[in-house]
């Protein structure tokens, strides 16, 4: 941000960052009733512009989210679009930025029901750069023995904040065993996704990733991966059923996320993938999802809402 004034949406209306509290007998807090989107900003330092990757499909996404969680919406996906746009304005960012859009049962009543219990929406952005400090090398993740949550438990398709204590437990676990991070499985031990990013292998130049059926985040990310490899590279990937030993024997792996971006993954368990250092593949992906994010590639302008829509940028305000 350029000065320390930073505002959020909440309860209707932009505020000051620090005016935008709940109590600790909120519903979300206790039970972990909310729902959330996670939103890159890109700053393209030559157009002095904010991209936001995906704006509406993220909404879209969180609008599914809280129809699972009974969580009732009072904006328009157009709204939030519009909301968003003149919150990351108000706190004139000029680096890239996160923006966390939150929604959540707002009662302070005892006991976990979703009925009967009113919703509420906020919104705030923080400035954000590399989610995996060092990611540049490739990271040495280990399989998590934490299993992914189930559809018919806690819908990992469906951001839902209380969910989110099963990431941490993978997360936390490889960070404290040395690893970077974790790679987690179903309960019938195949390849889930990562911590908090979905993942891709390769082997023997066949692009593969993991089903939705396979309790994974229907990533954003993901399936702009899928949809420019094959437009702009040529490669097509497959989804299907990843076994576990097929982490061992692959060419190369990487995440790909909101946050983490395209990431590779270098070491699995004490095993190097492949040459032990990032693959052609992913590099060629990673770059052009770096340029397509930052307003590089005009074929995929359609993905971005600049900010600033300033005179001379390359994509007109939306």
């Amino acid at each position: 941000m350029t000065d320390d004034k930073a505002y959020a949406f909440f309860e209707g209306k932009f505020v000051d960052i620090d005016d935008a509290k709940v109590s600790i007998k909120t519903h979300v807090i206790q039970y972990g009733t909310g729902v959330f989107e996670g939103i890159r900003g890109y700053w393209n330092e030559k157009e002095e512009e904010i991209y936001l990757f995906r704006l509406r499909e993220h909404f879209e996404r969180m609008l599914d989210s809280m129809k699972i969680m009974r969580i009732e919406c009072k904006y328009s996906v157009d709204e939030l679009c519009n909301m968003t746009v003149e919150l990351v304005k108000m706190n004139k960012p000029n680096s890239d930025i996160y923006v966390r859009p939150l929604a959540y049962k707002n009662s302070t009543a005892i006991g976990p029901g979703l009925h009967n219990n009113p919703s509420e929406f906020c919104c705030y952005t923080v400035p954000f750069g590399a989610y995996f400090k060092g990611g540049d090398e490739g990271l040495k993740v280990m399989i998590s023995s934490w299993r992914r949550l189930e559809d018919n438990a806690i819908p990992p398709r469906a951001k839902v904040t209380g969910a989110y204590a099963n990431t941490a437990q993978a997360k936390t676990d490889a960070v404290l065993y040395g690893f970077d991070d974790a790679i987690v499985l179903t309960e019938d031990g195949h390849v889930s996704e990562g911590s908090a990013m979905n993942i891709f292998v390769v082997k023997n130049g066949e692009l593969i990733t993991t089903p939705v059926s396979d309790n994974i985040l229907v990533g954003i990310t993901l399936t702009s991966v899928i949809e420019f490899a094959k437009e702009e590279l040529g490669i097509v990937a497959s989804r299907r059923k990843i076994d576990r030993t097929e982490l061992y024997a692959a060419d190369e792996i990487f995440f790909c996320g909101t946050g983490a971006e395209v990431v590779s993954v270098v070491d699995v368990d004490k095993r190097p993938v492949g040459t032990g250092k990032t693959g052609p593949m992913c590099t060629k992906i990673r770059d052009l999802y770096h340029k397509i994010t930052h307003g590089e590639v005009e074929k995929y302008h359609r993905w971005l809402t600049p900010v600033y829509a300033k005179k001379g940028s390359k994509i007109a305000a939306r």
